[in-house]
């Protein structure tokens, strides 16, 4: 039997198309499980022992994953900032400080000289903002590598800010802005946040808020720089076709002198996101066809419940098997016609969601079916030894495969580091392997079953009339209610 979760991918894709912000997202560890098996998950289960890092006397670590196979290097900055950051009068100001990054600075003064010297070189560049981490990365061929982390040096540590380019990039951020506000999923995705993270809505608003980039000036992109672009608080992440120890030589000719700082998260804390009192739910009105149901959780944080990460990434990939209980139930039904339960890995909160396709006459039934699984998620049988085993191997070989193309798997290890750490990456294989069904039943009794949530439903007026939905069917309340009359 082929072990693969192809079914019901282009419904995944839908839902992450309708759920996932427009700016752009960092890798994350949970992504739609290509098709693997245990003999390849072994094949290359040596990667991981390459990785090697060093951690300069000013504080900035070193990260070097080497792969000779192909002549291209990866060299990425990740730096400990995103919104998680950002109180209001800060939210964005991460995001339009990425946008500023590949600008003039201290080596070339001309933005139009420094785009030109990167192409002639053949350099592809890029950054993104997400909620615990920006990054950015030059990904060139072998023997540029020596002018690649010299571009990386300069952009990160000598920008001018330009009023004029500024001004032209705060336009470019507000234009995204534009585009996820024309998007029906980015109201829904909004939404959840809010209402999970009520108290500190910004921290987790990578896009950023409008009036903020729309009155942000260049002092403030210096505050940024000076707050959280220190060398104790980023990584030099380098994949590919590299020596380690040259690696770490030019980094400290390039970034030993580097100041180092106060701690960023000792000045400035991160924000105790308070638990939900009471579930909530509502209706999301826009112009889809469909009917998209999404349901959210708090879920664990890194560094308080590590062994709850370990089991939610399980658990989601048992849930995703054709063969499983929970797909037999509302996919095969005929209820959804796609469905996925899936948790981020955060280091402050990481959100649970539960995010399901269906009709608006097969919404009601499809909602009371799905918190009917949620009660059951930790009967004895719900799933079996093999399933678990089958989704551990599942899981590894998935990561694994991810690190086929380094240029892009540096972009996953500046996620791991950010929010993280490199020991939680380092130990993942080995503790996936070690979850138990134990710890899958305390992951979802701590953080899923019987906790506060909040459910929302994204459907048109019309479909909404025609569904005949109601706030207690979105929260799974619905039947308690009816009960009790």
């Amino acid at each position: 039997m082929e072990l693969s979760v192809k079914r019901n991918l282009s419904v995944f894709a839908i839902l992450l198309a309708l759920l996932m912000p427009l700016a752009a997202l960092a890798a994350a560890p949970q992504t739609v499980p290509r098709t693997a098996t245990a003999p390849v998950a072994t094949a290359t289960a040596q990667q991981p022992s390459l990785l090697v890092n060093k951690v300069l006397s000013n504080g900035l670590e070193i990260i070097v994953l080497p792969d000779h196979s192909v002549p291209i290097v990866t060299v990425e900055l990740a730096v400990r900032n995103g919104s998680m950051t950002e109180p209001p009068e800060l939210n964005g100001l991460s995001h339009l400080y990425e946008h500023m990054f590949f600008k003039a600075n201290r080596a070339v003064a001309n933005q139009e000289e420094y785009l030109r010297t990167i192409g002639q070189l053949g350099i592809a560049y890029n950054g993104s903002t997400t909620t615990e981490l920006v990054n950015y990365y030059f990904t060139t061929t072998s023997p540029n590598f020596p002018a690649a982390i010299r571009f990386m040096r300069d952009a990160t540590r000598y920008p001018l800010f330009n009023q004029q380019e500024f001004e032209r990039e705060r336009q470019v951020v507000i234009g995204e802005i534009d585009r996820n506000e024309s998007e029906p999923g980015y109201y829904l995705g909004r939404e959840m946040n809010d209402r999970l993270f009520f108290k500190y809505q910004s921290r987790k608003n990578p896009l950023g808020n409008r009036q903020t980039v729309a009155t942000a000036t260049t002092d403030m992109m210096r505050l940024i720089q000076g707050r959280y672009y220190v060398p104790n608080n980023s990584a030099l992440v380098i994949t590919g076709d590299v020596n380690p120890d040259e690696v770490f030589r030019q980094a400290q000719e390039l970034f030993g002198d580097w100041a180092r700082t106060e701690d960023p998260f000792a000045k400035f804390p991160l924000v105790e996101h308070p638990a939900l009192q009471r579930s909530e739910g509502t209706f999301i009105r826009q112009p889809v066809q469909n009917t998209i149901l999404y349901i959210g959780w708090q879920g664990p944080s890194i560094g308080r419940d590590n062994a709850a990460t370990y089991a939610a990434d399980v658990f989601s990939f048992i849930l995703r098997q054709p063969n499983s209980r929970f797909q037999r139930a509302l996919v095969d039904s005929g209820l959804v016609t796609g469905i996925d339960l899936s948790y981020l890995t955060q280091r402050n909160v990481g959100p649970i969601t539960l995010a399901a396709q269906t009709t608006p006459e097969k919404a009601r039934a499809a909602l009371k079916a799905i918190y009917n699984e949620i009660s059951h998620f930790t009967d004895p049988d719900y799933f079996t030894d093999e399933q678990l085993e089958t989704a551990k191997t599942l899981l590894a070989a998935d990561d694994l495969y991810s690190r086929e193309k380094l240029s892009d798997y540096a972009h996953t290890l500046s996620f791991w580091w950010a929010s993280t750490g490199l020991d939680y990456f380092r130990g993942y294989q080995d503790n996936l392997r070690r979850t138990t069904r134990a710890d899958i039943q305390r992951y979802v009794q701590t953080y899923i079953q019987n906790k506060p949530h909040v459910g929302l439903a994204m459907l048109s007026d019309e479909a909404l009339q025609q569904s005949r939905l109601t706030e207690n069917d979105l929260m799974g309340q619905a039947s308690q209610t009816a009960q009790s009359r």
